[in-house]
């Protein structure tokens, strides 16, 4: 078996009440996150939130204001980038343009003077695992987005590196390139296994991609997981708009205690909205909540949930999707997005185009607080 297929990490990352400050601004407000070796994990989140800052303080490509940042059991506060052991993949591919992809996929190894023997094995190696035996001789202008991409990881894998940094490397890839190389990175990291850390404001990309997803926002972590815990368990109503395409719908409401114990939500779409018992949640008469459904938990067919309950709206736009179909609603004259398949194969939309109530998947409901948006339920 050849070296790069066996190149395992052995490193862990750890980023200990870390801070960025340039002056008086705070980018990263004190994080902290253990990422395990082997592990795939994407940071997540809008333009700003400090994601990107976060991957070059572990690379070392920015100073660290306060706090610890760790690879392995050793501090890297001081270290500079080329010792720290990590091969970081640029959104901009950063390719030499005048040399060969063979040149390019080597050229960290020949600063290290590292034989000729061993720059061959590992290029041939690399270009195998990437499919770039056929382009070896051009140069990087004769290649496609996703080839040059897929040189500069090539040239990130022959460093045999303890750590992988990508920072948003498809933004620049169209649709479909985008998920040919979400796929080619996947393989990559399950045959590699090197501890990688992945920054995307993709996401889709986020929730393909990772072993666990790191949520971020204003400099700070809003929740930690694997993809399925942080969609079906959003922590708060950040979290669950910004995981999921088409986000979460939150309507607004308000409790309504019963004599029974149990209680409903009233979101002025007819009929209160019966709550599923559920442990720990005691909300209070009156409380002024978000009710959360996922567009895939509404839909204009009354049996498509076993536990269901209607809400009256209006049809504002179908958007027709083959298989599925989006309906954009009008509910208590608050905007939500439905997802069905009721009627997704039919030519004939009037059916859905017309339709005066959907059906609230129940079993899936969320509530969170509306003055802390934390989720209560």
């Amino acid at each position: 078996m050849n070296s790069i297929n066996t190149a395992l990490s052995l490193s862990k990352v750890s980023l200990k009440k870390v801070y960025k400050r340039y002056g008086s601004i705070e980018v990263v407000k004190g994080i902290d996150l253990e990422i395990n070796d082997h592990e795939f994990v994407v940071l997540v989140g809008p333009s700003g939130c400090g994601k990107s800052t976060t991957l070059r303080m572990i690379a070392g490509l920015e100073e660290i204001s306060e706090g610890t940042v760790s690879i392995g059991d050793r501090v890297v506060n001081k270290v500079a980038p080329k010792d720290r052991d990590v091969a970081m993949v640029f959104q901009n591919y950063a390719l030499y343009p005048h040399l060969s992809v063979a040149d390019n996929i080597s050229f960290g190894l020949k600063l290290r003077k590292a034989s000729k023997e061993k720059i061959g094995q590992a290029v041939d190696e690399a270009s195998s695992i990437l499919g770039l035996d056929k382009y070896l001789d051009r140069k990087p202008s004769d290649l496609s987005g996703g080839q040059r991409q897929r040189v500069a990881m090539g040239r990130a894998i022959v460093r045999h590196p303890e750590v992988f940094l990508f920072d948003e490397p498809l933004s620049n890839l169209d649709a479909k390139l985008r998920t040919q190389m979400r796929a080619e990175i996947k393989r990559l990291h399950k045959r590699l296994q090197v501890t990688t850390v992945y920054v995307t404001h993709d996401q889709v990309e986020a929730m393909t991609l990772a072993d666990r997803i790191v949520i971020m926002r204003d400099g700070n972590i809003e929740q930690i997981g694997s993809p399925m815990d942080v969609y079906l368990n959003p922590a708060n109503t950040f979290v669950a708009s910004f995981i999921g395409s088409p986000p979460m719908n939150l309507l607004e409401g308000t409790v309504i205690s019963h004599s029974d114990g149990t209680c409903s939500i009233d979101a002025g779409s007819g009929e209160p909205i019966p709550v599923p018992p559920r442990q720990g949640f005691e909300p209070s008469h009156g409380q002024q909540v978000l009710l959360g459904l996922r567009p895939e938990d509404l839909d204009v067919a009354a049996g498509a949930h076993a536990c269901s309950a209607p809400l009256n709206c209006s049809v504002d736009l179908v958007e027709p999707l083959g298989a599925e179909a989006l309906l954009h609603l009008r509910i208590a004259g608050q905007s939500a997005v439905a997802k069905t398949t009721s009627h997704g194969r039919s030519a004939d939309m009037s059916g859905i185009a017309g339709a005066s109530r959907v059906y609230a998947n129940l079993d899936h409901l969320h509530i969170f607080d509306r003055t802390s948006e934390l989720s209560i339920y």
